[in-house]
């Protein structure tokens, strides 16, 4: 009796890891590196992303399609929509990097920004194994409090562990 519950479970286990995934939470670097939690609603999901850089945090709420790449089962393209808002501490002084992260202005304490998103990439389930990998481009327009405009192309790469 113990063999055929094992049994029954392994292989409901197995079908589970298998489905496409319904959540997944990982980490993002690049522009926006940080903490990421996508839940999938079938064609579509949406994304969050807590942002950390030196002396400044954001939090990204992304809308995004799900279109399967190339024929290819566990490949899938995704682009979509959103928005951010970032807060910017004493010390900040660009996100240390390439020219289009370091804001053409200073920002003082308690500086905060609004923006809109944008996202396209591509993403990578591994069949038979909860984790899937993901590259594209977030780009966003930002306004700072203290009325400077800022524009990132924000390419990342990502790691999720899927469940």
């Amino acid at each position: 009796m113990k063999k055929i519950v094992l049994v029954t479970l392994m292989i409901l286990s197995t079908g589970v890891v298998m489905a496409q995934y319904d959540f997944a939470i990982g980490l993002r670097s690049g522009g926006t590196s940080g903490i990421t939690l996508k839940k999938n609603n079938g064609a579509s999901a949406f994304e969050g992303i807590v942002g950390f850089w030196h002396d400044g945090v954001s939090l990204t709420g992304l809308w995004e399609k799900n279109q399967m790449a190339f024929n290819e089962p566990g490949l899938n393209w995704f682009y979509g929509v959103g928005g951010h808002v970032a807060f910017y501490g004493d010390d900040f002084d660009g996100r240390y990097g390439a020219s289009w992260y370091n804001h053409p202005h200073g920002i003082d304490d308690g500086d905060f920004g609004i923006g809109i998103d944008g996202v396209i990439g591509l993403e990578y389930k591994i069949p038979d194994v909860p984790i899937a990998f993901d590259i594209g481009l977030k780009p966003y327009i930002e306004i700072v409090s203290e009325g400077g405009v800022f524009f990132s192309p924000d390419p990342g790469i990502g790691i999720k562990i899927a469940f």
